[in-house]
């Protein structure tokens, strides 16, 4: 079971963005993920007129180490590692490790 996944909430706890706040946009793989406002380049593009896509300089997120970030944790207002705890009827659930909360309702 995956500890981030789209949609959730996080905070960058190291790199030249420590301390934004933002949402996993998508998982590029097992150790990267692409966050919201997070990571920003300025990219030259090739104009395709083709897809009708016009050329320049172009202000995209790139991925972040999946280390590099972590769950935000609304009780507590800070960033928190998340545990998978198993329930009584079988599922599993990611829970913080502060407070024992279950991150998915």
């Amino acid at each position: 079971m995956n500890k981030m996944r789209k949609g959730d909430g996080v905070i960058v706890i190291t790199g030249k963005d420590k301390g934004k706040r933002g949402t996993v946009l998508r998982r590029v793989d097992d150790d990267r993920v692409v966050v919201e406002g997070v990571n920003r380049v300025k990219k030259h593009v090739k104009p395709n007129p083709m897809k009708g896509e016009q050329g320049g300089i172009v202000e995209k997120e790139m991925p972040i180490q999946i280390s590099n970030v972590a769950l935000y944790n609304p009780s507590t207002q800070k960033a928190d590692r998340v545990g998978i705890k198993t329930l009584d009827d079988g599922r599993k659930v990611r829970v913080f490790k502060a407070n024992g909360e279950v991150v998915d309702a």
